[in-house]
């Protein structure tokens, strides 16, 4: 695979795209896709955070199409809200970028609907915002959705005996659990896109180990992961370079739907996007079956909702609604 920068990315300037996260990743890919001429809504929980982010990247891009747009992944009626507003404002969505995340808080948090902190912000999310979306995408008729996986994937299983470590909790096992979810649910859906004549390209990708904020805001700057975060920065690559795999996933011709792509170097921690090695896991049809049907009930159905809607039957031009003022 040649070595892949955004240099090489198609102008996206006929798409419109949704990245979840304010910061780090969510904010590298955002600015890229807003450099390559896209629409794109930057969606958090945090407005300050969201105003800045959109606000460093029309400093960077003059007249980028880019604005806020609120979301609570840890709250599902924040979820549905949230798709509900996009479902009025937008015509189509063409990129959806599942990537907003919490890593290893050291004490069990919970969501508004009672799911580890985790597992709920990382996978129930997601899972929900996806399907929310659904209508949306299918009426681009070639939308593509990448969902954040991780290096810590491998060491996860899906437990459905305690899938919100209401009996025992411990941070690393709950986050490999929720990145192996994600995982799983990027080839679920794809497949079932395939299935039911979706439109759309479902793929994973990681960032290996990144210089982003994220352990502070889990494990907190005094924790051991928050030392090395802030002592040992040489071992993390930069933001910029982690959000390559995302990008390449979401807009180049040669990534492959049901793909999974992270950091060609070092055993994936850093470099330029190449398939990714796929944990066997990852690869249980029947566990990811299982875990979809189990997550639509968790989450009120949401897609089993969004297939009652009809999509357009044409790829309309996209009238933005995000030119900057």
């Amino acid at each position: 695979m040649t070595r892949w920068t955004t240099s090489l990315m198609p102008r996206q300037d006929d798409h419109v795209a949704v990245v979840t996260g304010t910061g780090g990743l969510g904010f590298e890919d955002a600015l890229a896709l807003a450099r390559a001429g896209c629409d794109t809504i930057i969606a958090g929980r945090n407005p300050r955070k969201g105003a800045e982010a959109v606000q460093r990247i029309r400093q960077e891009v003059p007249g980028a199409r880019v604005r806020f747009e609120l979301l609570d992944l840890a709250d599902l009626a924040s979820v549905a809200a949230c798709g509900e507003r996009l479902g009025q404002q937008l015509d189509r969505l063409d990129i959806l970028i599942n990537n907003a995340a919490v890593m290893i808080p050291p004490e069990r948090k919970v969501t508004a609907d009672g799911f580890e902190l985790q597992m709920g912000t990382n996978y129930f999310g997601h899972f929900a915002l996806t399907a929310h979306l659904l209508p949306l995408l299918r009426r681009s008729g070639e939308a593509r959705v990448v969902s954040l996986s991780s290096l810590a994937a491998p060491w996860g299983r899906i437990n459905f005996d305690d899938l919100n470590a209401e009996r025992a909790y411990k941070p690393m096992d709950s986050y490999a659990q929720s990145k192996l979810a994600c995982l799983m649910f990027a080839f679920e859906l794809d497949r079932r896109s395939a299935a039911h004549g979706w439109g759309l390209s479902s793929s994973a990708a990681h960032p290996g180990i990144s210089r982003t904020d994220i352990l502070y805001n889990g494990a907190g700057r005094t924790s051991i992961e928050g030392r090395i975060r802030s002592y040992l920065p040489f071992l993390f690559q930069p933001a910029a370079q982690g959000a390559l795999s995302t990008l390449y996933a979401a807009t180049s011709p040669e990534a492959r739907s049901g793909g999974y792509y992270g950091p060609d170097r070092l055993r994936g921690m850093r470099g330029h996007p190449t398939a990714s090695k796929t944990p066997p896991q990852a690869l249980d049809e029947s566990v990811a079956a299982r875990l979809w049907d189990v997550s639509e009930q968790l989450a009120g159905s949401p897609f089993a909702a969004a297939q009652r809607v009809a999509p357009h039957t044409a790829h309309a031009p996209q009238v933005s609604i995000l030119a900057a003022p």
